[in-house]
This record gives structure tokens, C-alpha cells and sequence, in this order.
């Protein structure tokens, strides 16, 4: 527990419910200094920010975009008020702390629904952010906006480090969605003509496990030598029926790509398709095997890799109980990762 003295100079007793970065904290600086404070402002904002957490951090942001120095007050005494509601009756001892997460609405973000109860009891409350694509999530994680990320593939999660130069923390896969080929002109896969057209992801982390997939379908063959998770289209050796691939669809538009019935056929990711009615098990002409290295991770700052609130959430989606009930919700088309 922890008093502060908020505008009114009246002290206020809160709880931390939400770590705050050293990043964070200089970003809160900056965020006051461009909204017009000064050095006194900017003391007072980390002793709320250092209460608050994130969600603090969240608003300052929004402030500082829309250039609203006339609000950052009022704001901050939402952000206190929020955090007072969170402290219970009589500042108990054992209020929960607040997990923030950054994820996809399916399956990601109905598998974080369903352990919410399971983490409460841990004295850990989820707070689910969602998004619509795979660029935002890490950039909330590395400005501080959330906590967690669940979205990603270990091969893509790798890539955007590289590129970005984020200090991230793989901390654990959960599950595995397999990538499928769907059609709306074909019923099965050996009715694809020569020369037919194979629209995929522009996403170059998953080019390897779509050209995988083919390969396994002996549609294509790949050059010897090369890492199978790595390669790219320049590395197909033999391609008999010479199809033709376009690989310049955004992810999150290849569902209203096999909609719209272009191409003959169309790799979807998995909870892409689930978006539009798809089962990958029943529905896909050509499926991902179960040997796939492409589990959906946890990641982290790296510095927070040993929250015990990360801890909590890992282990209990590494629950047999929870592995269960993802098996069964999908008809075996999401496959749960005990590690």
C-alpha cells in the first residue's frame, strides 16, 4: 500500500496493482513535458503512474497524440479513481494485481476468457486488449500499453525482434493453430489444375510452413540445403503442375480473399478462418501437420520474463484441465502446447 496526495493535496491510499518500466517511466516524463508541464508536474504524474501501472501510461499516450493539455488532469484523476475502485473494502492485503494482454479476439482471446476465473483465484485479474492484426500487439508490448502479448507464432515472434530491435522474452507456447489451403471452386485437392493460382500470406514468417505444406502434398519440392521454417518462394526447386503463387495478401485479409473466390486456392491462417465460419480439420483441402514448430507464445519485456503474474498465467494454461477444454472447443483444430 501506498499514500499519495493527489491535485486536492488530500492524502489517498492506493494499491500497486501494475508494474511500471524504467521506459515507462521515461516516457511519462516526456508525455507531461510535451502536454506543457514542468519538472513538478512530471514528479507528480510518476507517483501516479508508479501506483497505476499501465493503465496510466495508456492515457498519458492518448493525451499526448491528441495534444489535450487541458484534460491530462482530469485524466489522471480517472486513472486514480480506478485504481481506488481496485483497492476493495478497507485496502485489503491480498487485492488481485491486474495482468494486461495484449491478443487476437479468436482463439487466442476466448482461451484467455475461459482461465480468467482460474487466475482470479490466484489473486491475478486478466485484462484482455484486443486486436485485428499482427504489427500492433508488439508495439503495445514494447510502449508499454500491455503487459503480455498472445498472438504469434515462435518463427514470427523471432523475425519482429530481429527487424525491430525489441527486448523481448518468449516465455512459453500455448497452443498451435495448423495453417490450411481452402477453396471455394474445389472440393478436393486433386481436382487443381496446372498452372492454378495459390494466393498466400505476404507475412514472410509464414511462407515456410505454407511451402512446407505443399511440399508434404508433393505439389511442390524445395531446393536441398535450405531450413524448411525459413524458406521463401525463391527456394521452390520442382513445381510440376507450375502453379502460380501471389503472396502480397495482408493475413487478416485472406479470409475475404477466399470469400471473394479469387485464386484456386487461398492459405488462411487458422483463427482467420475460424472468423468466417471455417474448420480447418473439416474444411481445409490441405492441413499442417501435428509436428508443426509454429506454437502461439507468450512474449514479454524482457525484464518482466519473471513476473510471478506471467508465471501464474503460463502454468495455468499448461493446465491439463485447460488443454482439455481447448481440444474440445475446437474439435481438435487448435492443439493445446504443454511447453
Amino acid at each position: 500500500m501506498r499514500v499519495i496526495k493527489f491535485v486536492t493535496g488530500v492524502p489517498v491510499t492506493a494499491s500497486r496493482n501494475a508494474s511500471l518500466t524504467s521506459s515507462g517511466r521515461g516516457y511519462c516524463v516526456k508525455a507531461i513535458m510535451n502536454l506543457g508541464g514542468n519538472t513538478n508536474a512530471a514528479a507528480f504524474v510518476l507517483n501516479v503512474v508508479d501506483t497505476f501501472g499501465a493503465r496510466a501510461v495508456f492515457y498519458l499516450k492518448k493525451l499526448e497524440e491528441e495534444k489535450m493539455k487541458k484534460l491530462v488532469w482530469v485524466v489522471l484523476a480517472v486513472v486514480v479513481t480506478i485504481g481506488l475502485t481496485g483497492c476493495g473494502k478497507g485496502g485489503s492485503a491480498k487485492e488481485n494485481e491486474t495482468l494486461v494482454v495484449g491478443t487476437l479476439p479468436t482463439p487466442h482471446g476466448e482461451i484467455l476468457e475461459h482461465v480468467k476465473p482460474l487466475l482470479e483465484e490466484q489473486g491475478v485479474t486478466l485484462e484482455l486488449t484486443n486486436f485485428d492484426d499482427y504489427i500492433l500487439p508488439n508495439k503495445a508490448l514494447a510502449d508499454g500499453e500491455v503487459d503480455v502479448n498472445y498472438f504469434q507464432h515462435k518463427p514470427f515472434f523471432k523475425k519482429a525482434v530481429e527487424e525491430n530491435d525489441y527486448d523481448f522474452a518468449d516465455v512459453g507456447a500455448v497452443h498451435v493453430e495448423p495453417m490450411g489451403f481452402y477453396s471455394k471452386k474445389l472440393k478436393n485437392i486433386q481436382d487443381l489444375a496446372d498452372g492454378a493460382t495459390i494466393i498466400t500470406s505476404n507475412s514472410v514468417s509464414d511462407w515456410g510452413r505454407i511451402l512446407t505444406i505443399l511440399q508434404e502434398a508433393d505439389l511442390i519440392t524445395i531446393k536441398d540445403g535450405v531450413d524448411l521454417e525459413t524458406a521463401s518462394f525463391e527456394d521452390i526447386d520442382q513445381n510440376p503442375k507450375k502453379l502460380t503463387f501471389d503472396h502480397s495478401i495482408d493475413p487478416a485479409l485472406l479470409a475475404t480473399t477466399y470469400n471473394n473466390e479469387e485464386g484456386d486456392l487461398v492459405a488462411i491462417n487458422a483463427n482467420f478462418a475460424y472468423g468466417i465460419g471455417l474448420n480447418p480439420v473439416k474444411d481445409a483441402l490441405l492441413l499442417e501437420n501435428d509436428n508443426s514448430p509454429y506454437g502461439n507464445i507468450l512474449a514479454v519485456r524482457s525484464e518482466d520474463a519473471e513476473d510471478p503474474r506471467v508465471q501464474k498465467l503460463i502454468d495455468v494454461l499448461h493446465e491439463d484441465e485447460v488443454q482439455a477444454w481447448i481440444l474440445n472447443k475446437w474439435g481438435g483444430s487448435v492443439k493445446p502446447v504443454d511447453q
